[in-house]
This record gives C-alpha cells, structure tokens and sequence, in this order.
C-alpha cells in the first residue's frame, strides 16, 4: 500500500524517466537528428565515435537539425613517486567542452562541459604503460560520451516539457 502510494506522489509532482516510454520516441527521435562535428586527433576519434554510438544509433542524420561540436582537452599528473624519483601511477584527467547549435547558427544553444580522471599504472615496460595509458584514455572518451549524451537528451526533455506547458 506504501509503494503504490508512494508511485502517485511521484507520478502528481512530474517525475518521470528520461527513458521511459512516455519520452523515448520524442527525445530519441530528437537526439538522432544531431550532426557530431569532428574532432580534433585520435582522442577526439574514439571520443566521436562513442558519441555516434549514444546519439545516431541508426546512423547520422540525413538532414540535421542541430550539430555539436566538442573541444578536448588533457591532462596528466605522475602520481606514487618512489625512492628513486620515478612515478608509479598516473592520473589522466578528460575535459570535454561542447556546444550545441542549429545548422549555420553562431549561438550555441546549449553548452557545457564534462570531466573524467582515470588511473593507470606506471610500469617497468614501456609498453605495458601505453596501453594502460590507452585503456585509461578510452574509458575517458566512454564516460564523457555518456554524459553528453545523457545531458543532451535532458536538454531536449526539458525544452519539450517547456514547450508542453505553454513556456518559450
């Protein structure tokens, strides 16, 4: 009797899921129509093609309605130093700018910015640190593309809902 009483309290004060079926048409369908610019070397690549993946699960858009543009920037700091100077582990620390815009516009609509700090391990073989390095960068590019994507489908959820509601 609790848990059904506590689903109307959440169903009258507007809680919904961004997912859930009364949404995953209309925000989906509007989040497919978005063109992801380029971006900048191979990070900025595995970054894109997770963002593909989120956002154009069908393929890019024949007619887009709004492109994004993301700018990457990185960071490394040597973290575990030992006696001998040399550093054992690393941070890799992500920062995603973005911008969203209708076609030919110079205004973004909406922007923001993403972060993510993943660990690797420094080891004796150079190697070994590259791809630690590399997964390190990957797991970044995954973690920042989810949460573009999940904060550019709460922008359009909140402009529809905006535009449910008689608002601008």
């Amino acid at each position: 009797m609790v848990a059904l009483a506590a689903v109307f309290t959440l169903a009258g004060c507007g809680f919904h899921p961004l997912y859930g079926p009364r949404k995953t048409s209309r925000t989906a369908a509007v989040v497919a129509t978005i063109k992801i610019d380029r971006i900048k070397d191979r990070k900025g690549q595995v970054l894109r093609n997770f963002l593909l993946d989120r956002l154009n699960p069908l393929g890019a858009p024949r007619r887009p309605r709004y492109v994004l543009r993301v700018t990457l920037t990185e960071s490394r700091q040597e973290l575990g130093i030992r006696k001998d100077e040399t550093a054992t582990r690393a941070n890799l620390r992500t920062v995603a700018s973005f911008e969203l815009f209708r076609p030919g516009a110079k205004k973004p609509l909406f922007k923001g910015h993403s972060e993510s700090t993943n660990s690797f391990n420094i080891v004796d073989s150079d190697f070994a640190t590259l791809v630690a390095e590399a997964d390190a960068r990957k797991r970044a590019a995954r973690r920042l593309s989810d949460e573009i994507a999940t904060r550019l489908a709460l922008y359009f959820d909140r402009t529809a809902a905006s535009r449910d509601q008689g608002g601008s």
